[in-house]
């Protein structure tokens, strides 16, 4: 029943993303809120790291305003505003990549670093690090490359998204004729 319920709300989703006469910034809402959704309820109901949570939701706040002013920018060309929708997950996912690289869950031997001999995996989510730590105070470095496509995927997502917020900072409107419908009401002769 969850399934159906879930392919039922991804339908409804896709036909108001492609609806013509649906505001873009509930467009933006509606394909940026659920994985955070995922998130702070992981962190809530899971790891019970309310705080955490709380300061997930403030800096998506942060980005949807700041994304909200990114596509209302009125002399932006598309490409940026695109690059924006592929740099985030991007970075989404090499964070995760980054954050799971001393799996520790596998099976005992598994593991990258418990395959060298005394190894433990240490890593961090932020910023983004995993490395094993040897018995001799040695260390060695898990997943550099997707620390590195997460660290230029990042800077540009922030620094696009920082021309956004500045966008909004400036002219509020442009914030606001984001959510605004737009009906069109043609006559047919």
């Amino acid at each position: 029943m969850t399934a159906l319920l879930a392919v039922i709300a991804c339908a409804f989703a896709v036909f108001l993303l492609v609806h013509p006469r649906v505001a873009p910034g509930i467009k933006v809402v509606l394909f940026t809120a659920p994985p955070v959704a995922g998130v702070v309820w992981l962190l809530v109901e899971v790891y019970e790291r309310q705080l955490t949570a709380a300061v997930v939701v403030a800096v998506f706040v942060v980005v949807l305003v700041a994304l909200t002013g990114l596509l209302g920018h009125p002399r932006l060309p598309v490409w940026p505003k695109v690059i924006v929708f592929v740099t985030v997950p991007v970075a989404a996912m090499a964070w995760l990549l980054v954050v799971t690289a001393d799996d520790t869950i596998k099976d005992p031997g598994e593991d990258p670093c418990s395959m060298y001999y005394g190894g433990v995996g240490v890593s961090k989510p932020f910023p983004p690090q995993a490395y094993c730590r040897y018995g001799d105070g040695t260390t060695h470095t898990l997943a550099s490359g997707a620390q590195f496509v997460f660290w230029i995927c990042f800077a540009v997502s922030l620094a696009l998204l920082s021309v956004g917020l500045w966008q909004v900072v400036r002219d509020p409107r442009t914030f606001l004729r984001q959510f605004r419908f737009e009906l069109k009401l043609t006559e047919r002769l």
